[in-house]
């Protein structure tokens, strides 16, 4: 892949991943939930104040780490893959990197601007929030939660054996985390980059391992 190709894919993440969470966040209030598909496919509005699939640390402090990290993580990401380009990696490794790389930004522009953007949404009320409200934002540089949205409760309202080790008896759903789109391309880079492996790494070494022997097969003797 060139870098025209690979600079138009993070654009078109971006894009998509941007839009929904505009949407969702001008018109559903937290906690707002709509079936897509049955039961076991919904829209569920949450914000997310850390790190993927809703995970956190460390309060004010510990979220100014995280951005600040993701950013850095995001500048370094952008060398790699022009690096990788530039050094004709496979282009599944290149789109599998793309994808990462595109989900990193896009949650880092929530992170980064959604608390200056947007007014506070309120749980479980009509109320939704406005873009750029006269008040001001939520959250001044670097303190945005990113928007979370796509829930996938396949299994609900069950429960653990009484007999299962430690959570015997408690309620089990599968799946429970929400997450966003931004996530799914995270996801979906990384998963794409451990099955793949052989295939973009192994054509990779017979790259570099076969060029030294054609050297030496023009060597006269």
């Amino acid at each position: 892949m060139n870098g025209k190709k690979v600079i138009a894919l993070i654009l078109l993440i971006l894009f998509i991943d941007q839009a929904i969470k505009f949407y969702i966040k001008l018109n559903y209030f937290i906690g707002e939930e709509h079936a897509m598909i049955g039961s076991w496919a919904r829209l569920h509005f949450v914000e997310n104040e850390g790190m993927a699939w809703g995970m956190k640390f460390g309060g004010s402090f510990g979220k100014i780490i995280l951005t600040l990290f993701r950013l850095v993580a995001v500048i370094w990401g952008s060398f790699l893959i022009k690096g990788f380009i530039d050094k004709k990696y496979h282009n599944g490794f290149i789109f599998c990197a793309a994808l990462i790389f595109a989900g990193a930004v896009g949650n880092l522009i929530d992170s980064m601007f959604y608390g200056m953007l947007f007014e506070q949404s309120v749980p479980y009320t009509t109320q939704v929030a406005m873009l750029l409200p006269k008040t001001g934002g939520y959250a001044p540089f670097l303190y945005g939660k990113v928007v979370d949205m796509f829930y996938f409760p396949i299994i609900r309202d069950a429960h653990y054996p009484t007999w299962f080790p430690i959570w015997g008896g408690e309620e089990f759903e599968f799946f429970r985390p929400v997450f966003n789109f931004a996530d799914m391309a995270i996801s979906t880079g990384v998963i794409a980059l451990f099955v793949f492996q052989g295939k973009f790494f192994g054509d990779t070494t017979m790259l570099t391992t076969s060029e030294p022997a054609q050297e030496e097969a023009k060597i006269p003797e």
